[in-house]
């Protein structure tokens, strides 16, 4: 890796965590390269704009989720247990410690779901790529056996993706102590209702 590379994955994991605090408009350049020992022309060279940045941020979101999230749960039996893996994976990662304000794609979705532009069209890109992930988790759980032969799978995509927006807003907004078990509870009434 180029020293280059290393300096622009410095930056992008100091810009992930800030912008899952403070949203990817609150991401400073200014603030960003004083945290990273850098110039701001010098960060601004590595992404030609904040809105560069913005979808720099993203893509590198849209990489840690796959790692932490579909990549364990896709190396499990084939069905339920990729299903259960991925939403325990998915909160596991949104409580973790690199990321202080929670799932970077919960909070991005309602900071960007009205304004226009590149970054929401990207943002969309993950979105759909994650709710594509879910359905084909829950066909192939059909396949298996596992869930109803006349499940609507992409009903059960969004209910998963709506329980986690939830859990966001419990969690974060709320500070609800008990997100974690509500949001467990709903779930297996979401798998008890798929089940074969």
């Amino acid at each position: 890796m180029s020293k280059g590379d290393t300096t622009r994955n410095q930056i992008l994991r100091r810009a992930m965590s800030e912008a899952s605090r403070f949203g990817l408009e609150g991401v400073s350049i200014g603030g960003l390269a004083k945290e990273v020992g850098m110039s701001k022309s010098g960060l601004f060279a590595h992404f030609g704009s904040k809105e560069g940045l913005q979808i720099a941020i993203l893509q590198r979101a849209s990489d840690q989720f796959t790692s932490a999230i579909i990549r364990p749960a896709i190396a499990l039996p084939r069905g339920e247990p990729r299903c259960v893996a991925m939403m325990e994976n998915w909160l596991t990662w949104s409580d973790s410690k690199d990321l202080p304000g929670g799932c970077l794609f919960a909070s991005s979705t309602f900071e960007y779901d009205d304004r226009p532009g590149p970054v929401r069209d990207t943002l969309v890109v993950h979105i759909q790529a994650l709710h594509d992930t879910l359905r084909r988790a829950a066909a192939i759980a059909v396949e298996e056996g596992h869930f109803r032969a006349d499940l609507d799978i992409d009903q059960f995509a969004f209910s998963i993706h709506s329980l986690l927006l939830g859990y966001h807003v419990q969690a974060r907004l709320f500070r609800a102590p008990n997100a974690r078990e509500m949001v467990s509870g709903a779930f297996q009434t979401l798998l008890a209702s798929a089940r074969a």
